[in-house]
């Protein structure tokens, strides 16, 4: 670090992507003054640009910058999302909607996932979404925005689906603007202090060099800070998230209708996703190589797309798994260098954003870095990451499908102990694993749970002291409540058609 107190922390980027430039932007708003912000990118070195839907976390940091919600939807072509609509995952002809939103409320002191449970016991209820907002409106195509009260109206969140190769470079000239140096330039080297260990500098095609006192490696998959030169351990996760590659193809809309949610349909190795953009309709296989052939992939997106094809399909490689620490001496991974989840629940910008925010909250004093920030970076980032895998493993093991060698594999596979305890926790007592930190709440779990028919033996005893007639005209009460909403909102084209700062410019 800088030995003058005085000087502000020099901090390189390296990487231009959506991580890069979110990471920048984030730096060069919050700590304005603290730290000066250099971002180095190479224009022959693609992105990987595909992920297209995202978690509601997006809205607080795009709100954070004071990025105006509509001037970010015209640019990035984006639509709203409600949740996302899981088909033939638990058994094939059956679905459900991850909401992003609650399903009722509490009463007396006892959740209302265990009053529908009695009740369905009974069989005196529908099914589980009826009772959720969020489900309702997604069905209907209907979209406002939650009310900023206690009301049935706010019980609910949005996120965005967007045109991930249009994101960064808007992310970009914001950042630029807030006062972010780009250098156009390929890293040929590293150099490292002989003592400390630290990265001092990065050195250009060209000779020229970079020097900093923070790394932020923004580098994707090939993660040349925090990987090649630091050499940091990575944890492979293949063996419970064996999908390792993915076919995209965008496509014409074929229909009128404009969900406002993404779908994820269950395929025999793998899954593929619909993603409706203002300009066109993103489609993707999501697929495991030791199971199926690329070209196979790809034949099968050609066959199960909707809408005219606009290109021929993509395949991309990954692999799941983290880096076994994230910061590691002065170097500091964020997004595909950190690690990679699949996109099945839209995580990977809401993990780089994550670690964007806890970067904020311990960045560095300009005396030094303080092993104890650092640990808790890593603490949190590792969090983060174990909870995210255990959820998207949750939506291959539990199902009952014997159709193919890949699903028979989720079904029998041996699951992490962390997520063994989950499913055990919710088996006998219909409850879900509470923590402050990290994310996906009860209402995510529970939605996968149901909706994948992982039904619990036993729920909470309480529900069983009222009359069950009473409760249940109550739910009937909360579907005609959230009917009434549902039917009052404006359809999601005819929102996002509302105001012309929203609306992309024809491609």
């Amino acid at each position: 670090m800088s030995d003058d107190l005085a000087d502000p922390i020099r901090v390189v980027v390296l990487g231009g992507g959506t991580a890069g430039w979110m990471t920048a932007a984030a730096l060069a708003r919050k700590l304005a003054g603290q730290c000066t912000v250099e971002l180095v990118e190479s224009e022959d070195i693609g992105i990987v640009g595909v992920g297209e839907a995202t978690l509601p976390h997006i809205r607080s940091f795009v709100e954070s910058l004071g990025i105006d919600e509509a001037a970010f939807m015209k640019a990035t072509h984006a639509t709203y999302k409600l949740g996302i609509d899981f088909r033939d995952f638990g058994r094939i002809g059956e679905g459900y909607i991850h909401p992003f939103g609650s399903f009722g409320e509490e009463v007396a002191g006892v959740g209302f996932h265990h009053w529908w449970l009695e009740l369905h016991r009974q069989g005196m209820v529908s099914g589980l979404g009826d009772y959720s907002l969020a489900v309702a409106a997604a069905v209907a195509n209907k979209f406002k925005p939650p009310a900023m009260d206690d009301s049935l109206a706010s019980s609910y969140g949005y996120a965005y689906q967007f045109d991930a190769t249009l994101f960064g470079p808007f992310m970009r000239e914001f950042s630029l603007k807030a006062g972010v140096t780009r250098t156009e330039g390929l890293v040929v080297s590293v150099e490292r202090d002989p003592e400390s260990g630290n990265v001092t500098a990065l050195c250009l095609k060209g000779g020229r060099r970079i020097e900093g006192d923070l790394f932020v490696d923004c580098s994707g998959f090939r993660s040349l800070l925090l990987g090649d030169a630091l050499e940091e351990e990575w944890e492979d996760w293949s063996h419970w998230l064996p999908c390792d590659r993915a076919a995209a193809m965008p496509c014409t809309h074929a229909s009128v209708d404009l969900r406002p949610y993404t779908i994820a349909t269950a395929m025999p190795a793998g899954w593929r996703w619909q993603i409706p953009l203002q300009h066109r309709m993103g489609n993707g296989y999501v697929f495991s190589s030791a199971f199926l052939s690329e070209d196979e992939a790809c034949e099968a997106i050609r066959n199960a797309a909707e809408g005219e094809p606009l290109a021929d399909p993509r395949v991309l490689r990954f692999r799941a798994g983290r880096r076994k620490k994230s910061w590691q001496r002065n170097v500091i991974a964020i997004g595909l260098s950190s690690g990679f989840l699949e996109p099945l629940e839209s995580t990977s910008i809401y993990l780089a954003q994550m670690a964007v925010t806890y970067l904020l909250e311990l960045f560095p004093e300009a005396s030094g870095i303080d092993a104890r920030d650092r640990d808790e970076f890593n603490r949190l980032v590792d969090l983060e990451y174990d909870r995210v895998r255990d959820f998207l493993i949750l939506h291959y093991h539990a199902t009952t499908r014997d159709d193919s060698d890949f699903w028979n594999h989720a079904r029998t596979m041996e699951i992490p102990d962390t997520l063994a305890g989950k499913m055990e926790l919710w088996r006998q007592t219909g409850r879900v694993e509470k923590y402050s930190e990290g994310l996906f709440y009860d209402a995510s779990w529970i939605a996968v749970y149901v909706g994948q028919g992982v039904l619990p033996e036993r729920h909470d005893p309480r529900t069983a002291l009222p009359e069950p007639e009473r409760i249940a005209r109550a739910m009937e009460n909360l579907r005609g409540a959230i009917d009434a909403e549902v039917e009052a909102m404006p359809g999601h084209a005819d929102f996002l058609n509302a105001e012309a700062a929203r609306l992309a410019d024809p491609v």
